[in-house]
């Protein structure tokens, strides 16, 4: 799973595609959740590599 971190929250998805404008991120039954223009993306994330280490650098 992924998680991609915007200026107002996140969003969790199964998978993602990469577009010219930005990715589309897609739910566990492969339906289309939202469309994140890379302006808005501030990252993203593979949950696999966030969850091995829970600590913070902030």
């Amino acid at each position: 799973m992924f998680r991609a971190i915007l200026p107002e929250g996140q969003i969790v998805c199964e998978r993602y595609e990469h577009g010219e404008k930005g990715l589309k991120l897609y739910n566990e039954a492969d339906d289309l959740i939202a469309f994140v223009p890379y302006t808005n993306l501030h990252a993203l994330l593979n949950e696999d590599v966030y969850a091995e280490d829970e600590r913070s650098i902030m």
